[in-house]
């Protein structure tokens, strides 16, 4: 399931997640080394865990231990803080009890994956796009609403995708806008068009990944 960061327009709503740094890591710290590439695992994931279970309304419904759950947090507050020009997003595997990591790879993010992991299993993925850059490429196209309403496109929703692919644009109007704003931005902007909008998970604020995977 995709996670994007959503801007509805009518309703504009942004999704911060909390926790607690590690300050002894800095973005600016070996910012010019390159990291692994492919996919790669951190040591907690050498633990075979059991997933967690809650019962809501009669309905048995796997949970995100609180490890996990704390280790995420401070993935997403340092990687958004520290280290935007390589993090990408986080997703959750509640059956599997791991958490992906996407990022575009670098050497001074892995180290502080490795630390802030602790003893949870993450799942490190390569993105093709920070939340850095996204983030620029989302309020461009929300800067410029007004100019594509006026020109017939109708731009319902806004969002990054978590796994770094690009920013999702939302729209009633897919073929025109498939069409026309590749025309504005350029053929290699990191556009994914989605036709009448993305939907945003709410729960927990994190997208659940499908069972099958690495």
């Amino acid at each position: 399931m995709r996670r994007v960061r959503v801007v509805k327009l009518l309703a504009a709503g942004i999704l911060a997640m909390h926790g607690t740094g590690c300050a002894e890591f800095s973005g600016a710290t070996l910012r010019d080394r390159a990291g692994l590439t492919g996919t790669w695992r951190t040591a907690g994931c050498e633990f075979s865990r059991s997933p967690q279970h809650a019962v809501v309304g009669g309905v048995r419904t796997p949970v995100t231990p609180a490890r996990l759950a704390a280790a995420m947090e401070r993935i997403e507050q340092g990687g958004r803080e520290r280290f935007a020009a390589s993090y990408a997003g986080i997703e959750v595997d509640q059956i599997r009890v791991r958490a992906h990591v996407y990022r575009v790879p670098s050497a001074a993010f892995d180290d502080y994956l490795r630390h802030s992991a602790e003893d949870s299993c993450i799942v490190v993925r390569d993105a093709a796009h920070a939340v850095a850059e996204l983030g620029a490429w989302h309020d461009r196209v929300i800067a410029d609403l007004p100019f594509w309403t006026a020109r017939g496109v109708r731009i319902v929703a806004v969002g990054s995708r978590h796994d770094g692919v690009g920013v999702e644009v939302g729209t009633r109007d897919f073929d025109r806008a498939r069409r026309i704003l590749p025309a504005r931005y350029g053929s290699r902007a990191p556009l994914v068009f989605v036709e009448e909008g993305p939907v945003m998970s709410r729960a927990e604020g994190r997208p659940v990944a499908p069972g099958a995977g690495g």
